[in-house]
């Protein structure tokens, strides 16, 4: 969508330089993203806790992250538009208030049901968090010094997966399920208050208004094909059968809706998602490099806790420190090299990480063929992959926005969060699939994690199709 906004200062004050604008945002949306990143691998570690105090199966108790999932999915194409309509610190104001309030109902969930409803609270707050603040982060950086910006917006990538899983088992051991949600009330009061006073203040103007009516068409496409297409997913993925009714049907009606949007957004004039931005060669690379790397790295990540725990004998809480070492070497080489993106030429870079990335990945399939394999070896080809992930990530979707204008970044955070969304869910799904099928033993994941190095692989074709070099 069109549409510039401005940032007003209050009267008789001189208002704060770029750099200290962007420290500023940085501060509140590093805040709100590690509280969301937190949440989610919390809530994974106390699923079977949730079943026995809830007297529930751990199949209803799943529903917990399924209902987040959808709900995000829901939110997140009207990224866009009430950032247009309402401005962006409103609008990320309005996703703290949710997610903090989601967290709160959920801490006072009396059985599986409302449970399930309040993480649906939780989730449109998140689904908001990831597009608006990227957005607000993209607006008032230095475009030469983006990279160094999304470095320091990736910080919770490193340590959520790190400190998550950790975190989550001494609350429910410690204390109840209860802190896994209740954690979230003072991180989310202190992000909100730091918002109301950093947040630069963004004023959409009369014709920016104007212009940014709402798509209802679209939004009854999208919004809806997407949730029934991650639910479709989600149940194949789970049964190990795409085929089944309650699998196929919805992921088909998904699939339809989301078509027939895509259609409409190429045909009118102010559709709810701007689809054109695929246009733009470096935008397109960049969505299409992303879609296939997240769909072989988050869909594997299912992976490691599953085979620690289940050919290893291991628990849940050492499942989650040996794949801790694979986290900060994520979040490091994301600090590295998000930095020197804004220096070297993308198409190098990145397709190393990618090439880095699928050899760790094949080293894992080959360590998880061995039967009583070292426990070192495994971690360590788990490190080698992490080290590839953190070297495309970030530097992608810096790469991919860079020389966009400033009124399409909302648009360009929203389907890149669409994209990432969508892409995680298909490679989980399609790993699962591929697990069933191999085998829950060391031959099936060996084959399984060949096959997501196979994914991995796959984007480095349009990876080499990234900018050799910055223009000025």
């Amino acid at each position: 969508m069109s549409g510039t906004t401005r940032v007003a200062a209050p009267a008789g004050l001189v208002p704060p330089g770029p750099a200290t604008v962007l420290r500023r945002t940085l501060a509140v949306t590093v805040i709100g993203s590690m509280m969301a990143v937190l949440d989610m691998t919390i809530v994974n570690v106390a699923m079977r806790s949730l079943s026995e105090s809830f007297g529930a199966p751990l199949e209803t108790i799943q529903w917990t992250a399924t209902a987040y999932t959808l709900a995000l999915a829901a939110v997140i194409p009207v990224a866009a538009w009430a950032m247009a309509r309402i401005g962006a610190r409103r609008t990320y104001m309005t996703a703290l208030v949710l997610f903090t309030l989601g967290s709160l109902l959920a801490a006072c969930a009396w059985d599986a049901g409302s449970l399930i409803a309040f993480r649906a609270v939780q989730g449109l707050g998140g689904g908001l968090l990831q597009p608006v603040g990227m957005t607000m982060v993209m607006r008032v950086a230095d475009r030469r010094r983006l990279g160094r910006a999304m470095a320091v917006g990736g910080l919770p990538i490193l340590v959520g997966p790190v400190v998550g899983p950790v975190l989550g088992g001494w609350l429910v051991d410690a204390a109840s399920w209860h802190w896994i949600f209740l954690v979230n009330l003072p991180v989310g009061l202190l992000a909100l208050a730091l918002a109301v006073r950093l947040l630069p203040r963004d004023t959409p103007d009369a014709g920016t208004r104007a212009a940014a009516r709402l798509d209802v068409p679209g939004l009854l496409m999208l919004s809806p094909g997407l949730a029934l297409l991650l639910y479709g997913l989600a149940r194949g993925g789970e049964r190990g059968d795409f085929t089944a009714p309650g699998a196929l049907l919805p992921t088909l009606a998904g699939a339809a809706l989301t078509a027939a949007f895509v259609r409409r957004a190429l045909t009118v004039r102010e559709p709810l998602l701007d689809l054109r931005l695929l246009r733009d060669r470096t935008f397109a690379a960049g969505v299409t490099t992303l879609a296939l790397f997240t769909c072989g790295y988050f869909g594997s990540m299912l992976l490691g806790p599953l085979y620690w725990q289940q050919q290893r004998g291991l628990s849940a809480t050492a499942a989650g420190l040996l794949g801790a070492p694979t986290g900060l070497v994520v979040g490091t080489a994301m600090q590295f090299a998000a930095r020197r993106v804004d220096q070297v030429s993308p198409r190098r870079l990145i397709p190393a990480g990618v090439a880095l990335a699928a050899l760790g990945m094949a080293l894992l399939a080959w360590q998880a063929g061995v039967p009583g394999v070292a426990a070192w070896r495994f971690v360590a080809s788990a490190m080698v992959m992490g080290a590839g992930v953190g070297t495309v990530l970030m530097p992608t979707m810096t790469t991919a926005t860079r020389e966009l204008p400033v009124d399409r970044m909302p648009a360009a955070s929203t389907a890149l969060s669409i994209n990432s969304q969508l892409a995680a869910s298909v490679g989980t799904a399609v790993l699962s699939v591929v697990l069933g099928a191999a085998g829950q033993d060391p031959a099936g994941f060996r084959v399984t994690y060949a096959v997501a190095a196979a994914l991995l692989s796959l984007s480095l074709l349009p990876a080499l199709r990234l900018p050799g070099r910055r223009r000025p």
